[in-house]
């Protein structure tokens, strides 16, 4: 019999009951402090314990002491707390922060540092390129020994820069008339309709005539519209885990500092567990599938695919015994405010 026809409504509150109070305490959880909360006999409570036990939703860690939420019961837990409210003069506050610190690196940067301000844990803040970016405008400059700066700047506020030698020599005034083709012609253009407008314009016969398209065709062969897209990532807060009565060895402790200290392995935890739908809250408890030590840890986050080509991602990564109900508002404030912010260049 499954435990959906097991278990009540009112099991799943002392359930959750049960889970508040561990999150507070971090002591196994005794029928005698729910039975305070609740209109219950202790007895009662009891059995409802032995019910959610049985379920897989507490253990005992021996027969004297009181029941542990299991990750299963900490899942229920959190699905209670997705309705949280946005509260406009929170979401201005912070909109107007996250605005006022520039480019989008800086914008990451700060949004990490707010997450891990308001909730005292683990926050991180990350920008993919998707590869639809809107191209800004690209500058070209000449360098001694016929080396060219050629400097991309999207419409996202990223900026790329590339050193290229070239065989023959170029002056700076030819270097402005290349440049001023391209942002005149496609500024504000998707850098895949870039790409196809000017392989097109490239295979025409009259290209072979036109000097302008011919010096194009070399910076374009030099890879200047091939941005490389780099994700753009900032976490902070690694020292709040310290003290924190997680159960892990020494060895595992050090184990999850380097696992922390990885950017390869905190953006696989975005992508993997934050794969909802566009600004939908993600709530993912245990994450030993990453790493055997995060097996005690939960992340929340948000992501949202925005007009520029970037997909960013917010979340705050904590204990599993972290104050749920201020991190997902964390999540969810920040997120909308860093949205908030891309949207006002």
């Amino acid at each position: 019999m499954s435990h959906l026809e097991n278990l009540t409504p009112r099991h799943f509150e002392v359930l959750h009951a049960i889970v508040q109070n561990y999150i507070e305490t971090g002591e196994p959880v005794a029928s005698r402090s729910i039975a305070r909360k609740y209109p219950m006999s202790s007895a009662s409570i009891r059995n409802m314990m032995v019910d959610l036990l049985e379920e897989g939703y507490l253990f005992q860690p021996h027969t004297s002491a009181g029941r542990v939420p299991t990750e299963t019961a900490f899942r229920s837990y959190v699905k209670t707390l997705f309705g949280s409210r946005i509260v406009q003069s929170e979401l201005d506050r912070l909109q107007v922060e996250i605005r006022g610190a520039g480019g989008v690196e800086a914008r990451i940067e700060r949004s990490s540092k707010l997450l891990t301000e308001i909730t005292r844990n683990f926050g991180i803040a990350a920008a993919i390129p998707t590869g639809n970016q809107t191209l800004d405008s690209v500058e070209l400059l000449a360098l001694p020994d016929r080396r060219i700066l050629m400097v991309v700047m999207t419409r996202d506020r990223m900026v790329r820069n590339k050193v290229v030698e070239l065989d023959e020599h170029i002056s700076q005034d030819d270097l402005t008339s290349i440049r001023n083709y391209i942002n005149y012609n496609f500024g504000g253009w998707v850098l895949p309709n870039i790409h196809r407008e000017l392989k097109r314009r490239l295979d025409l016969e009259s290209a072979a005539y036109d000097a302008i398209l011919k010096r194009v065709r070399l910076f374009y062969a030099e890879g200047l519209l091939d941005l490389g897209l780099m994700p753009q990532i900032h976490f902070e807060g690694a020292v709040n885990l310290i003290g924190l009565d997680l159960h892990l060895t020494r060895e595992h402790m050090r184990e999850l500092f380097r696992a922390l200290e990885e950017k390869k392995r905190i953006l696989q935890l975005l992508e993997q567990f934050l794969e909802q739908r566009d600004g939908e809250l993600a709530i993912q408890v245990g994450l030993g599938d990453v790493h055997p030590s995060m097996s005690e840890f939960s992340l929340i986050g948000v992501r949202f695919e925005l007009a520029n080509g970037l997909r960013t991602h917010v979340a705050v990564l904590g204990p599993m015994r972290m104050n749920y109900t201020r991190a997902i508002s964390a999540v969810l404030h920040v997120g909308q405010a860093f949205r908030g912010a891309a949207l006002i260049q």
